[in-house]
């Protein structure tokens, strides 16, 4: 039997005929080359799988779902690899040609668990797409261990095909229901003890495309994420708490605050910054202002904001009362 490569890098494919070969090259044309690749097609239409049966490479290990699902086929996927790292790939990005050799060297560097890195999202002319530029740089932005948990509900701060990691990560098994299953697979590593960083460098192209899933797809809707925040919230750093704080009575925050006192629950401080909400009332609720709010004690605080720039104001605000993002500050969306 051939020896077991360092890397398993694993693709789902269904109906993508018109990127997958540019999404494979860009892998082949690694520098880091001890690596296995495999491709699941999962239940295409199109030409997909005659055009994965016609690549040749010894690297290259495809494989048909018989029951077609995307977590169905990642899970088919992660049982196939014998690496003791495994990459995630989508078939209709372009992977950066060092990014296997940097990410593992960090994970070997730094001692982490998961590495993701930077992203470029661009459109098929491989140019950058208007309305993702915030959240690009808010993506970006998130790169050490305490900032990517400490985001985490406000959406995953990793971008899925731009992560490798050590195969106990992907032991845990990609869950289907109504909700985006790499949002919650990732919450759910988050809920473990394993350690998170990016590299400082562009791994992937992020194509978008109208036909991408994260923009037709159900599952990705604002309810599916609510149903991953607020379950993993529950699971996670509000396990067992009734008392919380909360910063924001705007918009974002205000869905944030009913629900939690719909559960039973109870808003200590209820803060703002907006000199027309401070002394009033919200769902009883008295609003305050920053300079109300209490150095830590035990109790989280939640801040639900989503004004640009917002939360980097506040993390600054919180740091200088002595608080600590990650472990009892958390941002929601």
């Amino acid at each position: 039997m051939k020896r077991a490569p360092t890397l398993s890098v694993i693709m789902p494919a269904r109906n993508a005929e018109e990127t997958i070969l540019a999404a494979v090259s860009s892998v082949l044309e690694s520098t880091f080359d001890d690596f296995e690749f495999i491709i699941v097609d999962d239940g295409s239409t199109d030409q997909t799988w005659g055009m994965i049966q016609n690549l040749r490479d010894p690297r290259l290990r495809p494989y048909s779902n018989p029951e077609p699902g995307l977590c169905r086929a990642l899970n088919l996927a992660v049982s196939r690899c014998r690496g003791s790292f495994i990459a995630r790939m989508d078939a209709d990005d372009i992977s950066d040609r060092h990014r296997f050799e940097c990410q593992l060297a960090a994970i070997r560097d730094h001692g982490w668990d998961v590495a993701g890195g930077l992203v470029r999202i661009v459109n098929r002319a491989n140019q950058p797409v208007p309305s993702y530029q915030r959240y690009q740089s808010w993506i970006n932005a998130n790169r050490d261990d305490a900032s990517i948990r400490a985001h985490r509900f406000v959406e995953s701060p990793l971008a899925n095909p731009t992560t490798v990691a050590r195969r106990e990560v992907y032991e845990i098994p990609f869950r289907e229901g109504p909700f985006p299953e790499d949002y919650e697979f990732w919450l759910e590593a988050m809920r473990r003890p394993f350690v998170f960083g990016k590299v400082n460098e562009v791994v992937l192209d992020w194509i978008d495309s109208p036909h991408r899933t994260t923009r037709r797809d159900p599952r990705y809707s604002p309810q599916g994420f609510d149903t991953c925040r607020r379950k993993h919230l529950l699971l996670g750093p509000l396990h067992q708490q009734r008392t919380i704080d909360l910063w924001g009575a705007g918009q974002t925050g205000k869905p944030w605050l009913r629900w939690w006192r719909m559960r039973g629950g109870t808003v200590r401080g209820l803060i703002d910054v907006s000199p027309k909400k401070i002394g009033q009332r919200i769902h009883e609720v008295q609003v305050r202002s920053p300079e109300a709010l209490r150095p830590p004690d035990g109790i989280p605080l939640v801040v639900a904001v989503g004004a640009p720039r917002a939360r980097e104001e506040i993390e600054s605000f919180l740091r200088k009362l002595g608080y600590r993002i990650g472990e009892n500050v958390w941002f929601v969306a």
